[in-house]
């Protein structure tokens, strides 16, 4: 046998591992976003000064990004910190909706706007068909609800009743930290998919 047969075998068995460890990292955000259901009951968007790093708001509140920040801090990965390093650094590749001038760590990750443009800066967008089964558990998807109002949220591993195989979506539309089938519920606006062997910017 050649030396490549050992090699390329080699190579395939990584890859597998590779592909089942990031499928663990993601159910694991699952878990970190579901344990917030029945905890974050309130919708509520107001402006609060918060400690950095590690900083958050009261847990029985937040906003729909609150869902994706928390869940992904209990995988060990802080996007107010890695969020405003980046706005630090390259300011004027965010969003300018809000007139700031610097970036504001109490806030800044708590937009979905700044997350989008983050996850995509990062080279983690998705493109493609988005059907059912081009989405992952840990996949971050973002909408633009009526009003052009931008939404986030994490995709689930559990799939709507009616068998179609469509994920549903832990997010908070309003009504708290809900599981619901959301997916196909506005236009999409983003699809990402964190590489999680990538634990460091």
């Amino acid at each position: 046998m050649s030396r490549l047969g050992p090699r390329i075998v080699a190579g395939a068995l990584a890859g597998l591992l590779a592909l089942a460890a990031h499928a663990q990292d993601g159910l694991a955000l699952v878990r970190a976003a579901r344990a917030q259901v029945g905890v974050t009951v309130d919708y509520d968007p107001a402006y609060v000064t918060i400690a950095y790093p590690g900083g958050d708001v009261p847990a029985d509140r937040g906003v729909c990004a609150d869902v994706v920040v928390r869940a992904f801090r209990r995988v060990g990965l802080d996007l107010q910190k890695l969020v405003h390093e980046d706005m630090r650094a390259h300011f004027s590749a965010y969003p300018k909706t809000w007139g700031l001038r610097r970036p504001d760590p109490n806030i800044d990750h708590r937009r979905v706007l700044n997350l989008e443009t983050y996850l995509r800066r990062r080279g983690f967008r998705r493109t493609g068909s988005f059907v059912p089964a081009d989405f992952e558990p840990g996949d971050i998807v973002s909408w633009r609800l009526p009003g052009n109002l931008p939404h986030i949220g994490v995709v689930s591993d559990r799939t709507a009743a009616d068998g179609s195989g469509r994920p549903l979506v832990i997010h908070n539309v309003g009504r708290g930290a809900r599981e619901e089938d959301v997916l196909y519920a506005w236009p999409q606006a983003g699809h990402f998919r964190w590489r999680f062997a990538e634990r460091r910017p």
